[in-house]
């Protein structure tokens, strides 16, 4: 992908052809802008581990696309990212209902992009914490 602008306005109307893993995960772009990037989905029973509670690993998913998102509006053509390092932090559990992850970029250099990411319920609890690194590659 060498122009993440085209692919921003395709998302922003609704084409989810380009990133099938958004509508596999049934993410939905809320708002986007200058540096963040805020994504909802609902839990689905698909998405529960043996404990009861939403599988980790898709929650750090949908953090990472967020925080993707969110650096793909301050690039620069023909520049791509690839993460190379993410931490989160479990806060609760998410049991029921929507997850709402808001992103922003930290700081971008000149060949690192580093983002946050909260991801919280319905109810506005902290579900994670989410810090990642990206790589800035120059197609």
């Amino acid at each position: 992908m060498s122009d993440y602008s085209v692919y921003l306005k395709q998302l922003q109307s609704g084409d989810h052809t380009r990133n099938r893993f958004l509508e596999f995960m049934g993410m939905t772009l809320e708002e986007l802008k200058d540096g963040y990037a805020r994504f909802s989905l609902q839990i689905k029973e698909d998405f529960m581990q043996g404990g009861g509670v939403m599988q980790g690993g898709l929650i750090v998913a949908m953090a990472d696309e967020t925080m993707a998102h969110a650096i793909m509006t301050v690039l620069n053509p023909h520049e791509n990212i690839v993460t190379v390092e993410l931490k989160n932090n479990f806060i609760a559990p998410a049991i029921q209902g929507a997850l709402a992850a808001e992103a922003t970029v930290f700081r971008k250099g000149r060949s690192l992009v580093i983002a946050d990411c909260l991801v919280t319920d319905g109810t506005g609890q902290i579900i994670s914490r989410a810090t990642s690194t990206f790589l800035i590659r120059r197609a």
